[in-house]
């Protein structure tokens, strides 16, 4: 199987910012109005966009549309990716190991 290693990457790009983990764990009592992750972060609405561009991209966050606003939840499809690709990435293989020809 060909790992993709872009759809990977954006996993682990959705947990490498402190305004992303912020949005991650205000998130976790349930979805949340854009407004209302504006109002907790203080950062700008652009700011926020940007952030959650990048967490509904990695799968981790879904956003839904009501009235000018969206509203953000974690998905659980995607924590659940999250988790097994970590675990994946971190197990140790049971192919044999190339030995090192190396000259030194």
């Amino acid at each position: 199987m060909i790992r993709d290693y872009v759809a990977d990457a954006k996993v682990f790009k959705a947990f490498c910012d402190v305004n992303r983990l912020q949005i991650l764990e205000l998130l976790r009592s349930g979805e949340k109005c854009a407004c209302v992750l504006l109002e907790d972060l203080q950062i700008s609405q652009s700011t926020l966009s940007y952030h959650m561009k990048i967490l509904c991209d990695s799968g981790i966050v879904v956003g839904r549309t009501e009235g000018k606003w969206t509203h953000y939840a974690i998905s659980d499809q995607g924590s659940q990716k999250a988790q097994a690709l970590l675990a994946e990435l971190t197990r140790k293989s049971t192919r044999p190991q190339a030995n090192c020809t190396c000259q030194g």
